[in-house]
């Protein structure tokens, strides 16, 4: 008979995955700007950013205005390892005249208890960081501020709605500061549900939810940065109040509603408001069970038909008349002692059918709740793109602690309802007072921990003042390079290519190109055809070369690459013609002429013996010699900075300058001939290769060198040479990036102070990683799976931080560069005597081209710091293949009009 009267109570797994369903698309909503003012369910950022790691200490006061009692809390947090911490808390009423009178008494009373509890606990001379929660809907807009949206439960006071909390409590703490000498620092405004989720995330790092349901009903859970709209930043995860007790205020539950909860809100304080809280909290539920018995003793089903006064009186059955009714023994002689004393003398059957009307109203509760957590669940599972998850629940309330059933109804519905999501429910001790406790201790700790991050990080924050130093030392440096006198000591060495024109266009036959310049070496076959149909067709094929072979001897390095050559010939089937050849060496080479090329110095992990100091292309001619399979016309020794400046210029007529932003780090540009003082002549221009990777090795920019620089430098195959090259080159980034990491885990900001062994081991950040981790699209989680990939378990916050630290070496590289290029290209526009100079700058390297923010700083800074200059970037196509084979084709075409 009950089961028929309250039918539309009873929810199956249907409905309740549609309410699942409903409460999710609310969520989604919540969290949009545009959709935000429009959605029931608010969705408010509580700016608290992370759940405790166990390295939180000191003590912290804690109110918390909420309930039917006002609680102050000492907490006392020990860093011992074990996770503990100590409450003492001191229970004050709230009386009637407090909760509904105006906003200057209920602040004034809270400051007096506080006060109170102070001179109690013998704290009032300390100055103790606190943490204020007030459970009622609040716009935050940072973790120590919150105006407050409505009263909830059964408070109405006056003048506080719109207004921020923590300043009418500040406000009142001031009055008493001087009198009673207390100083109180409030730190952090927390809503109960978070403190439940926080302390509940002290005992169990799992936990990202929390979760209430007592007088009133909330959840809160960890989200992405990204998704929350209404608060600026993409990195990391910020707990989100939901406020899910005015779902459905829409309407978006009135078909779930029957007619007792639309008779229920109409007497309620707030008629039309938290409709679903007054579905599922504990302040409603006995008054809906009383509206029922009401109804089915008026239609005779109960009690004979006999309305008593009790029946008639709104707020006497209570919630813990329902618990004790529901009790699974002793159920049904409770259910007879409550209905005697309310002067209902029942039946045995009057006894079973009140206590299933407990049971249908209590569980519909449960199943309501589950349907909306199980949304929150869901979201967080997808969130972390995981097929299943494990997550811990932190949750309190009297109607889980008390009721004798509920909770284990709500595990069970949940479980059903999500069987993606492994739960564990974890009963929180004091939520809403440890809770503040703990949110201001993570609160104190972060920032503590910014600021020695901060620290660590300032030295790569360049100012403009220091970049336009390092510009100008950059351009005393060129000059040096290029005078006689100077030029033997000179760092950046300004060496002559002996290429003096860049491509008109008339060029055209078959080339070979050689590429050699990190760990593969390439073999082209180049067609250029000139004219209407001017085309560059490229044939070619990579070789890799063993790290034996590049640090073993000159003759072995030499003889393998003759090896590939051999192949590459067999290959495209052509060993018996003699073809012209460029060679691109990307190494730094004293030329006399263009097919003359000395080894000034290995770099970029290259050591072989018997080198440095030889002529390359003889040592190639010898090899080939050697081998005695084919002869080949070397033409041009090329770098593959000016290979990069002619493969654009055979596009661009205005591209003068190369650059190369990649494993190393390099430039090249047109310079007069008259500025050229260690070659012959003063008409046209040459092609200089300015090797500014040396740039710093005389110690001039030693004020902008870190410590993680100088380890860098000294772990490297070539300690003190190279400098500016180790500061922005891609083969180093993430060495830079590895030793600053090192230094933040011993300081204990990241990973939990411990150094694990692969990050011990030099070289396994690679550049790559910087390039993923720094790219906007990619998530936290995708960082956090890179680094678990390196062997590096991190939590959120210590993706936040890696992220960070790959971005500051990074932007750091990219301004350097910037500033070496402004150089240039300011000595560029002075050689041409011109006020504005328009000139385009031919760019290869995989870190300006892979990287997601390189080339954009670097673009900027050159503006910055040259702007009289218009510069243009364009991307090299393959400079040191195709512009090898374009030298070699210039250089045949200069030397036929030299011997006409």
């Amino acid at each position: 008979q009950v089961d028929r009267y309250l039918y539309h109570m009873r929810l199956s797994d249907d409905v309740l995955l549609d309410v699942m369903a409903r409460f999710q698309a609310e969520m989604v909503k919540g969290l949009g700007r545009d959709t935000n003012p429009t959605a029931t369910v608010k969705m408010l950022p509580s700016f608290v950013r992370s759940l405790p790691d166990g390295s939180e200490k000191g003590d912290f006061l804690a109110v918390d205005l909420g309930g039917s009692q006002f609680r102050a809390h000492q907490v006392k947090v020990f860093d011992d390892g074990k996770q503990n911490s100590q409450l003492e808390s001191k229970f004050y009423p709230t009386p009637k005249e407090v909760v509904q009178g105006n906003g200057a008494e209920l602040f004034d009373y809270v400051a007096d208890c506080l006060l109170d509890f102070m001179e109690t606990k013998n704290l009032k001379h300390k100055k103790l960081p606190l943490g204020f929660t007030f459970s009622f809907p609040c716009k935050q807009t940072k973790l120590e501020e919150g105006v407050l949206l409505a009263w909830t439960k059964h408070f109405k006071v006056r003048g506080v709605q719109d207004t921020d909390v923590v300043s009418s409590l500040r406000k009142a703490l001031q009055k008493h500061k001087a009198s009673f000498d207390i100083d109180v620092d409030v730190l952090a405004l927390v809503n109960d549900t978070v403190g439940t989720m926080m302390t509940c995330g002290y005992d169990d790092q799992r936990c990202e939810v929390g979760l209430i349901i007592g007088t009133g009903t909330n959840a809160c859970y960890m989200e992405e940065m990204r998704h929350i709209d209404l608060v600026e930043g993409d990195e990391g995860r910020m707990c989100i109040n939901t406020e899910w007790g005015a779902f459905g205020d829409d309407g978006a539950l009135d078909d779930l509603r029957t007619e007792f909860d639309r008779e229920l809100d109409l007497g309620s304080l707030n008629p039309g408001k938290q409709l679903f809280e007054k579905m599922i909290s504990s302040l409603y539920l006995g008054e809906l069970v009383r509206l029922i018995l009401l109804k089915m003793t008026k239609e005779g089903l109960l009690f004979n038909g006999k309305v008593s006064t009790a029946l008639l009186t709104k707020g006497k059955i209570e919630m813990k008349h329902v618990s004790a009714m529901e009790k699974y023994k002793e159920g049904l002689s409770n259910t007879k002692e409550i209905l005697t004393e309310l002067n209902l003398f029942p039946s045995e059957e009057d006894c079973v059918a009140v206590q299933h009307v407990c049971t249908i109203v209590s569980f519909r509760s449960a199943n309501l709740c589950a349907a909306a957590l199980g949304a929150i669940l869901t979201r967080l599972r997808e969130n972390k793109k995981l097929l299943r998850m494990r997550t811990t629940v932190g949750i309190d309330g009297g109607l889980y602690k008390t009721h004798p059933q509920y909770a284990k109804r709500l595990h069970k519905v949940v479980r059903r309802l999500v069987p993606t999501c492994d739960v564990r429910f974890l009963l929180s001790v004091s939520g809403s007072g440890r809770g503040a406790a703990m949110v201001t201790a993570v609160a104190r700790r972060l920032a503590a921990q910014r600021q020695r991050i901060d620290a660590t990080l300032a030295p790569f924050l360049l100012p403009l003042g220091i970049l336009t130093q390092v510009k100008d030392k950059m351009r005393a440096e060129l000059e040096y390079g290029l005078k006689r006198e100077t030029q033997a000591n000179a760092t950046v060495k300004m060496l002559p290519t002996y290429v003096c024109g860049t491509p008109d266009g008339t060029e055209k036959g078959k080339f070979l190109a050689l590429d050699l310049g990190g760990t593969n070496f390439r073999v082209l076959l180049v067609k250029i055809k000139s004219g209407r149909r001017r085309s560059v067709q490229m044939y070619n094929k990579i070789f890799a070369i063993p790290l034996e072979i590049m640090q073993g001897t000159g003759e072995e390095l030499f003889d393998h690459i003759v090896q590939c050559i051999a192949d590459f010939l067999d290959y495209m089937g052509i060993k018996g013609a003699r073809l012209p050849l460029g060679f691109t060496f990307s190494f730094p080479c004293r030329q006399a002429s263009i097919d003359k090329g000395t080894l000034v110095g290995w770099t970029k992990g290259f050591k072989a013996t018997d080198c440095e100091g030889e002529d390359v292309v003889d040592m190639l001619r010898e090899a080939i010699k050697r081998r005695n399979e084919f002869d080949l016309d070397i033409v041009a020794v090329v770098n593959d900075t000016v290979g990069t400046m002619m493969t654009c210029g055979y596009e661009d007529p205005n591209c003068e300058i190369g650059l190369i932003a990649g494993t190393g780090s390099n430039v090249c540009y047109m310079e007069d001939m008259k500025n050229i003082e260690i070659v012959e002549g003063n008409e046209g221009k040459m092609c200089i290769n300015t090797e500014w990777g040396a740039f710093g090795d005389n110690g001039c920019i030693d004020n902008i060198r870190t410590k993680y620089d100088q380890e860098v430098d000294e772990g490297s195959l070539n300690p003190g040479k190279q400098r500016y090259e180790k500061m922005t080159s891609g083969m180093y980034l993430g060495e830079i990036v590895r030793q600053i990491l090192i230094d933040l885990t011993k300081q204990g900001l990241l990973f939990r102070g411990h150094i694990s062994e692969s990050l011990r081991k030099r070289g396994i950040f690679e550049t790559k990683f910087l390039s993923q981790i720094e790219s906007d699209r990619l998530a936290l989680l995708q960082v956090r799976r890179i680094l678990q990939q390196l062997g590096l378990d991190s939590t959120c916050d210590d993706s936040i931080i890696v992220k960070e630290v790959c971005g500051v070496v990074s932007r750091r590289a990219a301004r350097l560069c910037g500033a070496g290029l402004a150089a240039i290209v300011e000595k560029k526009r002075e050689n041409r005597g011109v006020e504005r100079l328009q000139i385009t700058v031919g760019v290869d390297g995989t870190l300006y081209k892979l990287h997601p923010h390189f080339s954009r700083v670097l673009r900027e800074t050159v503006k910055e710091l040259a702007p009289q200059c218009d510069v243009t970037f364009m991307l090299s196509e393959d400079g040191s293949g195709k512009g090898a084979a374009l030298i070699t084709a210039v250089a045949k075409r200069l030397h036929n009009v030299g011997q006409k």
